[in-house]
């Protein structure tokens, strides 16, 4: 089993520079996956955070 770095959506937030509710938007949709832990607490697999992003055009 491979360890993933979990973090939650306040960090993932930070990281990617959006708001909270911006992440969970982005997990409703299926941009990013997201694991329950436990009964309520929701993390995201940090490696999915660039899966978030997607390129604009270059001049």
């Amino acid at each position: 089993m491979s360890a993933r770095k979990l973090i939650s959506i306040s960090a993932a937030a930070a990281e990617l520079g959006v708001c909270d509710r911006t992440v969970r938007r982005y997990l409703a949709s299926g941009r990013l996956k997201g694991y329950r832990v436990g009964g309520r607490m929701i993390r995201v697999d940090a490696a999915q955070l660039d899966l978030a992003l997607s390129p604009i055009g270059v001049r």
